[in-house]
């Protein structure tokens, strides 16, 4: 249980605020990808906002503190409004996980320019919550990017699939089978004894930490 690495109220209070900070951000995302690309689905039902309560889901919120993995309320959008196809429906998906690197590289340049100045890290309670809001991101988004459905990834690996001629009753197969592969992968270590699902996301992760350019903290 994630709760249970967090000897000190503030950094609970830290991770809380960052993780809402970061599904927030990545489910708003995807709702401004799809206004722009030309369906208003998400606009209407009130997602093209910053509100967290607009975007966060009760049962995938706290199963991400117990468990180390959940969900945000999954952004609406209808296929046929969206330009570009395949591609836009991409580019929506690649909304999400973008914006978090984005507010990973922003909330880790206070510590970069620290660490140049200085030649050390900072410390303080603003670094600690600055390298849990980091930490978060990178790791949202490179959850998200694995190509397994329902995550954004799999949006890119239709597209991929579908430059292959590749039928569209494998794609519907995909969808069906994706989500119980999923969970067989979070809770792998417990069924297996293995951590797959780390082992998948390790080369992401560390791929995203060198764009950002910031040392995280490990959970």
């Amino acid at each position: 249980m994630l709760l249970g690495v967090f000897q000190h109220i503030d950094t609970l209070i830290f991770f809380v605020a960052s993780l809402i900070a970061a599904i927030t951000i990545h489910e708003f995302a995807h709702a401004w990808m799809a206004v722009r690309l030309g369906d208003n689905t998400a606009k209407h039902l009130g997602r093209l906002t910053l509100n967290p309560l607009a975007h966060l889901d009760v049962m995938g919120t706290l199963l991400i503190l117990l468990v180390g993995f959940g969900w945000g309320k999954p952004v609406p959008y209808d296929p046929r409004r969206v330009a570009h196809g395949k591609w836009g429906e991409a580019l929506i998906a690649i909304g999400g996980p973008l914006a978090n690197i984005l507010m990973a590289f922003a909330a880790a340049l206070p510590g970069r320019i620290y660490l140049i100045q200085h030649q050390a890290l900072p410390g303080g309670q603003i670094y600690t919550f600055l390298a849990i809001l980091v930490t978060l991101n990178i790791f949202l988004a490179a959850f998200n990017l694995l190509p397994i459905p329902p995550l954004d990834g799999s949006k890119i690996l239709y597209l991929i699939l579908d430059s292959f001629g590749v039928r569209q009753e494998t794609i519907l197969w995909l969808e069906r089978t994706g989500p119980i592969a999923l969970l067989l992968l979070i809770f792998a270590d417990r069924l297996f004894n293995t951590n797959l699902i780390y082992w998948l996301l390790e080369p992401v992760i560390a791929l995203i930490q060198w764009v950002v350019g910031s040392s995280t903290i490990p959970f």
